[in-house]
């Protein structure tokens, strides 16, 4: 008997991807960005994840997926300028999660 990848059936790919989308609406009202998201130390992103009252995904898999989902959510947002979903409702608490770069003197 083989043994079984729970991991990839077709409820844990539902699930994986609910947890993904509730992560990246949180995570775009804040305008952080996908290449950000997955700059970001695990530790800080697991408290992201709480922030956003998820369980933290325990693969980089769920977080891969959604800085996929930001991306193409900032594709969106950059074809409809003008739509009210195209702005983060939020991005004053970006520097909360992602820090500017220290610039020297």
């Amino acid at each position: 008997m083989a043994d079984a990848d729970f991991a990839h059936t077709d409820h844990a790919t539902r699930s994986r991807h609910e947890k993904a989308t509730q992560l990246a609406r949180y995570i775009w009202d804040r305008g952080i960005t996908g290449a950000e998201l997955l700059a970001l130390p695990l530790t800080l992103r697991r408290k992201l994840a709480r922030a956003a009252g998820a369980n933290p995904p325990s693969t980089e898999e769920t977080w891969i997926l959604v800085a996929d989902l930001l991306s193409r959510k900032s594709a969106w947002a950059a074809a409809h300028p003008d739509h009210p979903a195209a702005r983060p409702a939020d991005a004053d608490e970006k520097i909360l999660w992602v820090k500017p770069p220290v610039t020297p003197f």
